[in-house]
């Protein structure tokens, strides 16, 4: 056991439990070390059966716990910041969940504290970098073969909305990951932002505006759209085509099974993320413990985790104000370059 990477998992709700799940069954290299979440009975279902595992209310003293060599981070988003600088504080290296951090300060102080030390301890969790069809779309627009990226026309549905989820939160936590995939798609910072707000659907809470239509500028000029529609009631959807100068491409039309019986036939479509793009957690998590073994730090970086929380800030002043809204980012510092 010595000679497995000692993982600390901060946060064990929907997210933090997979990842245990996946870290003790599935990623080789690593074992659960420790797990901090405030409802500690929460984190021990989470952990049942697993051997050598502390369990903390507190994420710093999971940090501390004996043999803890590095942080995987999936408790909410405001509570990122804190547990990054604390991990960073140690010398350990981090897997932490989107939002890096949700307020564009916080994030951009997560970026100088990590720029400080000189080298990259955190990697970001835009796990659809790690999806096969997004590989292979990031593979073609790279070669050249359809020429220059001019559009990309994104879809995110999921069944419903978890109770607490507001209208901003679709911008914000929903349409983060195609913030992150066009930015990387594209190769470009993204500029500027307008949302566009169709009447809510009757099946959104009071008061959601849900849903929404996001418009994002690209520095070399070529504009994503995003439909985001989070109480579509009937699967969770992820499609991108991009339309280049001399052809398309496109992802996510879910190749999965169909039955045919009685008359008919029933495509499967996925009911939530954790299914859709268990691959790419998968292959994600695993490249994080191998590049950790090995000293190195690879994957999204702080400076992305940053660059989406700045431009889903101007998107819910898009959302909250009208208008097309730029988006301000500070110097990249060199570590990112």
């Amino acid at each position: 056991m010595n000679d497995l990477l000692g993982v600390a998992v901060l946060g064990a709700g929907h997210m933090g439990a997979d990842h245990i799940r996946r870290i003790d069954r599935l990623v080789s290299g690593a074992r659960v070390a420790a797990v901090a979440d405030p409802e500690t009975d929460r984190a021990k279902d989470a952990v049942a059966g697993i051997e050598n595992v502390s369990v903390h209310a507190e994420a710093v003293a999971a940090l501390d716990a004996p043999g803890v060599q590095a942080v995987l981070i999936a408790s909410p988003g405001p509570a990122h910041e804190d547990a990054l600088l604390a991990a960073f504080a140690r010398g350990l290296p981090v897997l932490c969940e989107k939002p890096m951090v949700p307020e564009s300060a916080g994030a951009l102080r997560v970026v100088e504290a990590e720029a400080r030390l000189g080298r990259r301890l955190a990697q970001i969790g835009f796990m659809r970098r790690y999806d096969a069809e997004y590989l292979r779309l990031k593979s073609l627009l790279d070669s050249g073969r359809l020429g220059r990226p001019l559009m990309l026309h994104c879809t995110h549905r999921n069944v419903s909305s978890p109770p607490h989820f507001t209208s901003a939160m679709l911008v914000n936590s929903s349409v983060s990951h195609e913030i992150d995939a066009a930015r990387w798609l594209l190769g470009q910072e993204l500029t500027a932002v307008t949302v566009l707000r169709p009447r809510p659907s009757s099946h959104a809470p009071e008061g959601l505006l849900d849903p929404q239509f996001v418009l994002f500028e690209a520095a070399d000029g070529a504009v994503v759209d995003v439909e985001v529609f989070v109480n579509c009631g009937f699967g969770y959807q992820v499609r991108c085509e991009a339309v280049c100068e001399s052809g398309s491409a496109r992802i996510g039309d879910e190749h999965t099974m169909v039955v045919t019986s009685a008359g008919g036939a029933h495509e499967e479509v996925a009911q939530d993320y954790l299914v859709r793009f268990a691959d790419a957690y998968d292959r994600e998590v695993q490249a994080w413990v191998d590049a950790t073994r090995q000293g190195r730090v690879t994957g999204p970086s702080a400076w992305d985790g940053y660059a989406a929380s700045a431009v889903a800030e101007a998107g819910v002043r898009a959302l909250e104000e009208g208008g097309r809204v730029t988006v301000e980012l500070a110097p990249r510092p060199d570590l990112y370059a």
